[in-house]
Parts: structure tokens; sequence; C-alpha cells
């Protein structure tokens, strides 16, 4: 009898052997629900090589990356935040591997990676690929990753807002500006959305000589503090720019969308925004009140476009 168990057991030990092996990887234990192709992002496909490098150019600044195998190697562009580059660590690497990348304006691409000694395509563009899948309502790169400093926010609806004030330049505000030297610098609106606030800016070059852009600073200070002085100053720092200007040229403007936390300002305090020139004087400021935060025109999402 004990012979009869034994060769009994040792036939279903075969037997599921046999089925573990022929698995296609369709049966899931429990309740589960198998991920359909509709899902999928589609990875791009791409070379690599030992002896040159690969560059991708994406549509905002990169934020992450993952190599999928140690054949690999990437990193930033030197002084370039939305450019990586890309090269295998060894040569004729046989087996394919993947990495995959996340952007500023939380957009996540992926790419499958294969070997070659002369790469078809060194230098790639990533912008105009975004969403170029809706025919088949299938995004061929996802825009709904949320990164740490915007919360809950959607990177891909920020982006959105900015761009459509932008568009859109309409000037809800005229009493707030600073002008000297040729050089006006103005607030032509201040808006608000889901805990954040957008402030539309924009600088005017009436003189023939370009305005370089050193650095721009908000900052609530006290009314009753000297201007300049860094004693009471909290300083805001955005969140996001949208076409932020760094040279001006004469006679010519430019208007930048900064994106902040929700804050308001007490009674007093106010909020001063210094646009500082580089290696020249002609520094411009304007001050901010609560009552104007306040007032923030609220944003439809609906009509962004």
């Amino acid at each position: 009898m004990k012979k009869v168990f034994v060769m009994f057991a040792l036939m279903l030990g075969v037997i599921g052997a046999t089925n573990a092996q022929e698995s296609t990887g369709d049966l899931y234990h429990g309740l589960t629900k198998k991920v359909t192709y509709d899902r999928m992002i589609p990875p791009h496909g791409i070379e690599v090589t030992y002896d040159k490098t690969v560059h991708i150019i994406f549509p905002s600044a990169v934020k992450y990356v993952d190599l999928g195998s140690p054949n690999l190697i990437a990193g930033k562009a030197d002084g370039a935040e939305n450019v990586i580059r890309v090269k295998a660590t060894v040569k004729n690497f046989r087996t394919e591997t993947n990495f995959s990348v996340i952007t500023e304006s939380g957009s996540f691409y992926t790419f499958n990676v294969k070997y070659a000694d002369e790469p078809l395509l060194l230098n790639i563009e990533m912008k105009d690929f975004i969403h170029d899948g809706s025919t088949v309502n299938r995004p061929n790169n996802a825009l709904d990753v949320y990164l740490t400093e915007l919360g809950s926010k959607s990177p891909k609806l920020v982006h959105l807002i900015m761009k459509s004030i932008h568009k859109n330049n309409d000037r809800e505000i005229k009493h707030i500006g600073a002008k000297s030297f040729g050089i006006q610098y103005l607030l032509r609106g201040l808006y608000t959305h889901n805990g954040l606030l957008y402030f539309h800016t924009q600088i005017k070059n009436s003189s023939n000589v370009p305005f370089d852009v050193d650095f721009v600073t908000f900052k609530i200070v006290d009314k009753k503090v000297a201007k300049r002085t860094a004693i009471q100053e909290q300083v805001i720092f955005p969140l996001r720019a949208y076409n932020y200007a760094t040279r001006i040229a004469g006679n010519k403007d430019e208007r930048t969308i900064f994106t902040m936390d929700k804050f308001t300002i007490p009674e007093d305090k106010q909020l001063v925004v210094e646009l500082h020139e580089k290696s020249g004087g002609r520094h411009q400021t304007f001050v901010i009140e609560n009552e104007d935060i306040v007032r923030a025109r609220v944003i439809n999402e609906l009509k962004v476009k």
C-alpha cells in the first residue's frame, strides 16, 4: 500500500511540474484582474553603442531615470535639465534591456534598448510624442505621475494652466508694476486653482540695450522695514515657471508665469517682487498686498486648453 501512495504522489508531482512549465502567465490565484493591453504604455525602441552617445531631448526637465541593466549608463547632459545621454558600458551585449524617465511635467517615458554597432538614431526629440497615440485611445507616455513638490496636483494640469494663462494674455491687474531706465516690470494677472497661485508677469524693454535677467525673488517683508534689508524676510520659492525669460532684447517684451503654493500675507506685511539685472543696475521692484492675493481669479480647469 505504501508503494501505491508513493507512486501516486510522484505522479502528482510530475503533473504539477509539467503544468508549471507550460504556464502562460494567465493563471493567477485569488481575486486578481489581469492587466489588459489598453493599460500598457508602449515603449519606444532605441539602439545604443559603446563608442557613441545617444542624446534624448525631453519637453521638460528630467526628474528621474531608472536603468534596467548595468549594460547601460545614463545621466543628464552638462548644463541641461531636459537632455539625457545614454550609452553602452560593455560592447555587444546581447540581451535587450530597458530604462524609464519621469519629467517635471509628470510625463512617464519607457524605452526598450538594444545594442548596435552603428545606431540609426543618435539624437532623439520626445516632444512630439506626447499623446500621439490618442487615435487608439492609448497615450505613448503616461501623464499622471505626481511629484513631491506639487503634492496632489497633477503636473500636467499645472503645466496646461500656465500655458493657457500665457496664451490668453489677459491683463486682469493694471495697478501693480514698476518702471525705470526704460524697463517696465508688470503683474498682469493673479490666479488660483486647487491650492496653487499663478503669477502672470511681464518685462517690457523700451530701451535699445538688451536686459539680461539675473534672478527674480518673491519675499514677504514687514511694511515698516526699509527696502533691501534681510530683517523679517520670508522668501517664497516658485514651484514652476513657464516661459522663464533670461534675456529681453531691445524694444521687446517677455512674459513669464510663476506657480507657487497658496499663501496669504499678514496685515502688517507685504509681498515684494524683485527683478535683478545681470551685470547691470536696472533692477525693478513692485509690491503685492494681501487684498490682491485674496482676490486672485479662480481658474475653471474645464476651460483650460
